[in-house]
């Protein structure tokens, strides 16, 4: 069993897993000004809770967009688990094929997202991952990785309406009663909601009409689940995504280095 862990910008997503198997995903608010003991307390406190005796453990693997925190957690997990993790980053094997300009400007959530996707969905493939930013990640045909968007995440866009503006409240994230709302908080739910999802859609259309054929359409993150189940075309909703990838990658990477 390995621990796997994703530094985002807003959550850190932790997880065990053994092979196929996935025994659970959480996720922690990502905070720079913790130490090294509080992540570690943090860490085994979630482990207690799914009564996973930290002897199960026999590898880590961390992926992360947050670079202050990389030494911080790499440090928690050696406390925790006696063990050295094996970072996501320049030397390690993925077997994706990159082809954008600088392929190592690509964060390491978004190839791992790319590993696991091509690994159970095949090519070609969009993927969606709905976290501090939406990204969009585009598989062709061929398995190469060769590019996609970058959009303001679900929660950015909704502070930036709620914070620029005198009058309106701030809501949940939940779906209006209905798409033509009849009171401010439920419009805003339209927008929020429904607004997010038409952009999906929209996008999915024209990277099909770009590549000239359609792919399926994978979405992970916090805050695909609150607007997937919205989208006119099918997306597949893979709370587990990034945990498999970084299951995948680690594995890639011990086998090589048995060789």
């Amino acid at each position: 069993m390995i621990l796997a862990v994703d530094i985002g910008n807003t959550n850190i997503v932790i997880g065990c897993v053994e092979e196929e198997k996935i025994y659970f995903v959480e996720r922690i608010s990502t905070d720079i000004s913790k130490t090294e003991l509080e992540y570690v307390v943090g860490f085994k406190t979630l482990l207690d809770l799914y009564q996973i005796r930290t002897e199960e453990i026999t590898g880590c693997i961390i992926a992360s967009v947050v670079p202050p925190l990389n030494n911080i957690i790499k440090t928690a997990m050696k406390k925790l688990l006696h063990i050295s993790p094996l970072i996501v980053g320049p030397g390690i094997k993925t077997g994706l094929n990159i082809l954008m300009d600088n392929p190592a400007q690509v964060g390491s959530d978004l190839i791992v997202n790319a590993v696991a996707g091509l690994k159970y969905y095949g090519a070609p493939i969009i993927i969606i991952d709905m976290g501090t930013a939406t990204t969009i990640s585009v598989i062709d045909e061929k398995k190469h990785y060769i590019g996609g968007m970058i959009l303001p995440g679900v929660k950015v866009s909704l502070e930036a309406l709620v914070s620029g503006t005198s009058q309106l409240p701030r809501i949940s994230l939940e779906a209006p009663k209905k798409l033509i709302g009849t009171n401010t908080i439920d419009c805003m739910k339209s927008g929020i909601i429904m607004g997010q999802a038409s952009c999906l859609d929209s996008m999915i259309d024209r990277i099909w009409e770009d590549l000239g054929y359609e792919t399926a359409v994978v979405a992970t993150g916090g805050l695909s689940g609150c607007i997937v189940p919205h989208c006119k075309r099918k997306v597949v909703y893979d709370n587990e995504l990034t945990l498999k990838g970084l299951g995948i990658i680690y594995h890639k990477n011990a086998e090589s280095a048995l060789s």
